[in-house]
Order: structure tokens, then sequence, then C-alpha cells
């Protein structure tokens, strides 16, 4: 077997060289892009897991929509409306009932700053049937009403506090306020404690 190199035409080239440098390389690179493939399959799949339980959940959704829009016209005939409007009345006896004074005056006392009195609270239902406490308080600078709302945006028991009203009281030094809020008791107090 006789071989030809003429290398002034051709010159030498070490694969081994060239493989060893760049194979390792190559090789990491195409392991890199099985994994990347392998990452977005597995995004893809789960993606339609959560594409089927959302479409699941939404056909649920519609059910019960659908559900209490045959309950609302039901409770729209003529016959039904006074069971309607009495368990409504009832309903909301039991919610103004399971108000506990002692837990509202004991969250009051913790957020309450020491120059400021309480002069008269008034809860109420809102439309979202949440006790919305109106509280007017007498004290000596605005700044005391002011701290009084940011401590009760930091309690758990009082959301959406804001001065809703103030001003000048009989003596010029005191200022009466007038302060709201959304009482949330804690959940076992929920129970009519």
């Amino acid at each position: 077997m006789r071989l030809d190199i003429n290398l002034a035409t051709r010159p030498y080239e070490d694969a081994r060289k060239f493989w060893s440098r760049w194979g390792l390389g190559v090789g990491l690179l195409g392991l890199l892009t099985l994994i990347l493939l392998g990452l977005v399959v597995r995004g893809w799949v789960n993606a339609g897991r959560d594409r089927h339980t959302i479409a699941q959940l939404q056909e649920q959704i519609a059910e019960r929509d659908s559900e209490r829009a045959r309950a609302q016209a039901f409770l729209e005939l003529a016959a039904n409306r006074s069971t309607r409007d009495q368990s409504q009345f009832l309903n909301g006896l039991i919610r103004r009932k399971a108000f506990s004074w002692t837990r509202v005056f004991e969250e009051l006392e913790r957020v309450m700053p020491d120059e400021l009195h309480v002069v008269s609270l008034r809860p109420e239902l809102n439309e979202q049937n949440q006790v919305e406490l109106e509280m007017k308080v007498v004290c000596q600078t605005r700044a005391a009403a002011v701290e009084l709302v940011h401590r009760m945006e930091g309690s758990k028991h009082f959301q959406g506090s804001q001065l809703v009203q103030e001003a000048q009281g009989d003596n010029a030094a005191a200022v009466i306020a007038t302060v709201s809020a959304i009482y949330v008791p804690d959940p076992a107090d929920r129970g009519g404690k």
C-alpha cells in the first residue's frame, strides 16, 4: 500500500487534536440541548395539565353559577318572597348578635394612643356583610388621630382604616375626629362568642 501525501497542496491536519479540543465542547452543548428540550417538553406537559384543570374549574364555576341563578329565580317567585325576606332578616340578626363588643374594645385598647378618648362607637353591616366601625374620638392634636389610623392599619383586626372627618371641639385645643374601619374578628370568634 502506497500513500501519496503532497504537503505543498494539502497541509497536514491532526484530526485527533481537533476532536479532542472541540469534541468535548460539542458533546456538552448537545447534552445541554437535550436537557433543555426535556425541560421544555416537561413544561408543555405540565401546562397541558394546568389547562385541563382550569377548564374543569371553569366548568364547575359555570355549573355553580347556573345553580345559583336557578335558586335565585326560585326565591324570586311570589310564593317564596316572604320566606326569602324573613331568612335574610334572621341572618342579619344572627350576624349582629355575633358581634362581640368585648373583643372590639380589647382590640381598640391595644391600638389606641394614650392621648385619645373614644366618644362614640357605631358598628354597621356594609353591603359585603362586613362590620364597619365608625368611631368619634377626641384628642389634643390631629397627629394623635392619624397615629390611631396608622396603628389600626398595622392590626390584623382592622382593615381600610381612614380618618373620615375632623373638627374643632368646644375647647379650642381639642380635635374631634371620625375614624372608620372594617372590623375583622378572629375566626374562632365568628361562631358567636
